[in-house]
């Protein structure tokens, strides 16, 4: 029977597969509030957008209501009153509110409104009557300033995250393993849809494995860097047109001992490969990642090129992006081959 295929360290969309349990220290979170609000999903980020602009409304609501009813702004019977030098002669003067037309906690809630998103409508305004209003006008403007700061940047952040971009850097569903210049290699093809450029893209490649040290210690996801090499050498890539990128298997590889009688019974390897660089239109680092198990390693087969010369130009087909050939290959593994070719 078959044995049960392990997890996906990372997923072929480039999600991480690792969930984060028994957090005791969650006031972290806090201590960075702004890349907790990015970090969350839409709904949460959408639901709080709302809830501080309503909450912060309904707060100055309550004080402008308040600072109206300490003033006598809600009796209307204060609206007639004597001055005391004009008293005996008993001439009426008019009473000045400290915000004119607010007569209930619901007019003090639409002033708190046009307050704080500066819509000025004309029938409600504060005076000069009182100066706490007018301290409570200022900072009332200074906290919506601050909310619309701290909740259009997290808005503009999420629509811009790096990610994004990461979704149109596509890689080959599988891998092959052939002979390349006499030697075996791993290989994969990378591409990317957008013509806008990855500006300094990098490519590296980890082998992800349960392994054991000698005094005992079990590492279950034991992360070892390998050599990439590429069309243009190191790890740096012009990415202007599908690259295949390679991995001579020599002694220091993880895959030296590997051969395609024993490859699908490895079900504890799993190829990580990550490719990063700078979106050339906004400036922002991006990251694209995928992996490869043992079953999505092909061995003997080749990438079909897909690059051809039409009217002047080069134009990629990238319907056979991730078509392969049989190629003949030996069934060994690398280290039999080059004793083979020492021998010889």
């Amino acid at each position: 029977r078959a044995r049960e295929r392990r997890a996906r360290f990372v997923g072929k969309n480039g999600a991480c597969n690792v969930a984060h349990k028994n957090i005791r220290e969650q006031g972290r979170f806090l201590q960075d509030v702004f890349t907790t609000l990015v970090d969350l999903k839409w709904p949460h980020t959408l639901l709080i957008f709302t809830m501080s602009f309503l909450c912060s409304w309904l707060l100055f609501g309550m004080v402008w209501w308040l600072i109206a009813f300490a003033h006598g702004d809600l009796d209307h019977s204060t609206r007639l009153q004597r001055s005391p030098e004009e008293g005996l002669a008993g001439a009426p003067v008019s009473f000045v509110p400290c915000v004119t037309s607010i007569h209930s906690f619901t007019s003090a809630f639409l002033f708190s409104i046009e307050v704080q998103v500066t819509i000025g409508f004309g029938g409600r305004m504060v005076t000069e009557e009182c100066p706490a209003a007018i301290l409570v006008l200022i900072v009332q403007n200074i906290v919506g300033l601050v909310i619309n700061a701290i909740m259009l940047g997290c808005i503009f952040m999420k629509t811009s995250q790096a990610h994004r971009r990461a979704e149109t850097l596509i890689f080959s569903k599988h891998a092959v393993i052939a002979l390349r210049e006499g030697k075996l290699c791993f290989m994969l093809r990378v591409g990317d849809l957008r013509k806008s450029m990855i500006i300094s893209a990098t490519i590296r490649m980890q082998v992800v494995k349960k392994t054991a040290s000698l005094e005992g210690e079990v590492v279950p996801l034991n992360q070892i860097d390998i050599q990439m090499e590429n069309p243009v050498g190191g790890n740096s890539i012009f990415l202007v047109s599908p690259l295949i990128i390679y991995h001579v298997i020599d002694k220091n590889s993880p895959l030296y001992d590997i051969s395609p009688l024993n490859l699908h019974h490895h079900e504890d390897l799993e190829i990580i490969v990550i490719l990063e660089g700078v979106v050339e239109t906004t400036g922002i680092t991006t990251q694209a990642r995928t992996s490869y198990l043992a079953d999505e390693i092909l061995w003997g087969q080749r990438f079909v090129p897909i690059v051809a010369e039409e009217d002047g130009r080069y134009s990629v087909d990238y319907s056979k992006f991730g078509n392969t050939v049989k190629v003949p290959t030996p069934s060994c593994t690398a280290r039999q081959l080059e004793e083979d070719k020492s021998i010889m």
